[in-house]
Parts: structure tokens; C-alpha cells; sequence
């Protein structure tokens, strides 16, 4: 591989983020283009705001949402094994789900349910149409019961077992196939996986993705040796200032996740870098100097929408449409359908970009018709409240700048 600055035309990234980093918008930010064969790469500010030690092209971040697609692959492997088909149950895999309630209103009284008009399948949790949610997204008593039963959702005390069966006694928001909720689905397949190959989830994704793909730096821990490439955990004060955390927003993540716990969140809970992910997205885009993880319709199925219109045109998040025009969903990515009037802030390219963005100020997309793949990585972890203030939202702003210079 060739590797550069990040320049185009007479614009680069480091001029589109440094601002951003100078105001104090944002920490830091790793950056990476790749179009077939040739990769370029740019960073910019800190990684750690106590020693000020720089953000590197092999920084560790924390890539939250980035790591659903990765657990969507380990699944589909196993589908192509015959392990389960998609519109199977998936209740004689998790037993604990076999009585599960439906809210009638999803913001509504918990004791207000009706039983649910069919089991949730590998399908449902492979689209995020399986009626779970993250409590996060709701103010209603559902939130509240989420919280409760769960916690947090990447460093958590409760086993995978022990966590299913609190799932068991939550309400669904919706029937399951009925619609779109973004939420637990990953969390519970990653699971499933571990128990129908007998094997932490970690284990698993070694055997099935990092291992084929020498995805070496990527995982749900750091090993020690590797710790100083770390980014620290970082987010905002009340006035919104930069500053170091001990803890995720919502206390999902720890600085330090205890050596004994169990949990491996499927859904949010891997560390990587830009070059280990580079290779992942290679490999969704069929490059064949990257070693194929899927039968070829297989990955065709992940990439293409799966949703109907309808429930693409009713899906919100905080109020906002999850997908507006120009963009579908398939199994852990989101998909472009119209590339005149998709968002780049999901995926923007020709007809059949995937991407998805990270809760963490992570995104990346990758398109199969000009074999491009764009990756941004940083640390702006940011409360919900203050979302709703504006605070912590530069880093949508940078990666939109990236996007433009690195497709113009």
C-alpha cells in the first residue's frame, strides 16, 4: 500500500479538522481514505488529554455502533454453515425469551402489554426489527426498566446469561418484524453466537472475522502491552469544555474494564483502529485481496435493504428520521438507494454504499463502485443532555468536511 498526506484539491483534512480541534469542538480525529490499492491517512489533535500525547494513524479508539457489523459477519458465517436459518426462532437457542410481552404504547404504563403475535427471529435481530430498544431513547417507564434490569451497555457486571433473563422480563416496544427500533438486537445475536459455538463472544469474532481478516488490534479489551495507543476516555463539561472522564456517558464504559468481567457487547463494545477496520470494509466490498468471509449472496443480502417503505419512513430516533431519502438498511450497515439525496452522516456514494456512524463520533462508508473506503475515528463521548444543548456536536461537523474533501 501507498501511504500519504490527505490532500485534494486545494483543500486537506488537516485544514477541515484543525479548526475544530483548536476551538476545542474536538479532541482528536484519525482519518483514512482508501481507493483501491492506495491509502492515505491524516490525524489531528490529542488522544489523551492528560499527557497530551497525539492521536496516531495506530491509536486504539473505542468505535461503539462501528462494532455491529462486525457481529453481523460472525453471524452470517454462520448462517452459511447452516448453523440457523434467518426466519427461524430463535427461542430453542435462548429458551428465556419464550413469553415475551409487547407495550401497547411504547412510552406507556409497563403493565399495559399484549403477548406477542410471534417469535422474534435471527432476521428480526439482524435488522434491528426484533421490538428491542436501548432505554436510552426513551423517557417513558420503559427507559427507566431498561436501565434497571440491564445497565450499562458495554462494561457490565452481569454475565450473558445472567443478562438475557433480565431481557426476559422487559416488554418489547413493538411486534416482532413490525418495524425498525434501533437498539439491543446486536447485543442479543452476539450472544446467541457465543452459545451456539460454545464460546465468549470474543473468542468467536477471532475465530470467525479478526483471525481470517489479521485484524491483530482489534477486540473487546486492550491488552496491556498496548494500552499506551489508547484514546482516553473523553467528553465535555457542563460548560462545555473538554475534559477526561472516568467513565462513558450513561456509564456505559469504564476507563478500566475489571480483567474478570464477562460481558462482551456485540453491539458497542470494540476497541480497533483505522487499518484493522480498513480491512473489514474491504472485505464487505468483495476486494479479493482480502480473504472472504461470506458467500458472495450472502454479503449481497447484508448489504441491500431489507426494510419496507413504510418502515423506513416511520423510523425516528430522538424525533429525527433514522433513514431519510436516500438510504435503506440491510443487516448492520445502512445502504444508499439514491445517491443524489442520501446523507453523508450515514453513508454517501453510488447506489450500494454501506456505512454506519459510532455513538463515539466514529463513522465510515464503503463504496463497491469506485472500491472506496473512508474511515473517522476519534473520542467525543458527549451526554444526551447535552446533545440537546449543542454541546460535543463538532465532531458531525468534521466528519462532514471529511466527507466532502475526501469525495470532491
Amino acid at each position: 500500500m501507498i501511504t500519504k498526506n490527505l490532500i485534494w484539491g486545494d483543500e486537506s483534512v488537516e485544514n477541515a479538522i484543525a479548526p475544530l480541534v483548536a476551538e476545542g469542538q474536538l479532541a482528536g480525529a484519525a482519518v483514512l481514505v482508501w481507493r483501491d490499492g492506495a491509502v492515505e491517512t491524516a490525524t489531528a489533535g490529542r488522544r489523551d488529554l492528560v499527557s497530551g500525547a497525539p492521536v496516531e494513524r495506530d491509536t486504539l479508539f473505542r468505535i461503539a455502533s462501528l462494532t455491529k457489523p462486525v457481529t453481523t459477519v460472525a453471524a452470517l458465517s454462520m448462517l452459511d454453515e447452516g448453523r440457523f436459518v434467518l426466519d427461524d426462532p430463535i427461542v430453542p437457542c435462548a429458551p428465556e425469551l419464550a413469553r415475551l410481552r409487547v407495550l401497547r404504547d411504547p412510552d406507556g404504563p409497563l403493565d399495559q402489554c399484549d403477548d406477542v403475535a410471534r417469535a422474534i427471529t435471527f432476521r428480526d435481530l439482524l435488522t434491528h426489527r426484533s421490538g428491542l430498544t436501548y432505554g436510552d431513547f426513551h423517557r417513558g417507564p420503559i427507559g427507566r426498566a431498561y436501565a434497571d434490569a440491564l445497565g450499562s451497555q458495554i462494561d457490565n457486571r452481569l454475565t450473558p446469561d445472567e443478562w438475557i433473563a433480565r431481557l426476559a422480563t422487559l416488554p418489547l416496544i413493538d411486534q416482532p418484524g413490525a418495524g425498525f427500533h434501533y437498539g439491543h438486537s446486536t447485543d442479543l445475536l452476539g450472544f446467541l453466537l457465543a452459545r451456539l459455538d460454545g464460546a465468549p463472544l470474543g473468542t468467536v469474532l477471532t475465530r470467525r472475522v479478526f483471525g481470517p481478516l489479521g485484524m491483530h488490534d482489534t477486540g473487546f479489551t486492550v491488552p496491556a502491552a498496548k494500552r499506551d495507543r489508547r484514546a482516553g476516555l473523553c467528553g465535555f463539561d457542563h460548560a462545555g469544555r473538554l475534559t477526561t472522564l472516568t467513565q462513558a456517558p450513561g456509564g456505559h464504559a469504564l476507563a478500566e474494564r475489571p480483567e474478570d468481567m464477562t460481558f462482551e457487547s456485540g453491539g458497542q463494545g470494540l476497541w480497533s483502529t483505522l487499518d484493522d477496520y480498513l480491512t473489514f470494509a474491504r472485505m464487505l466490498i468483495g476486494d479479493s485481496r482480502v480473504a472472504p468471509l461470506l458467500r458472495r449472496e450472502t454479503l449481497a443480502a447484508m448489504t441491500s435493504n431489507q426494510l419496507t417503505p413504510e418502515q423506513r419512513d416511520v423510523t425516528r430516533m430522538f424525533g429525527q428520521p433514522i433513514f431519510p431519502a436516500g438510504h435503506g438498511y440491510g443487516m448492520g450497515v445502512a445502504v444508499v438507494t439514491d445517491p443524489d439525496t442520501a446523507d453523508p452522516l450515514r453513508c454517501r456514494g453510488g447506489a450500494g454504499t454501506i456505512g454506519w456512524p459510532g455513538a463515539y463520533g466514529n463513522w465510515w462508508q464503503a463504496d463497491p463502485n469506485d472500491r472506496s473506503v473512508l474511515i473517522f475515528l476519534s473520542h467525543n463521548m458527549v451526554e444526551l443532555e447535552q446533545m440537546a444543548q449543542g454541546i460535543g456536536l463538532g465532531v458531525w461537523d468534521a466528519i462532514s468536511r471529511f466527507h466532502r474533501i475526501a469525495t470532491s
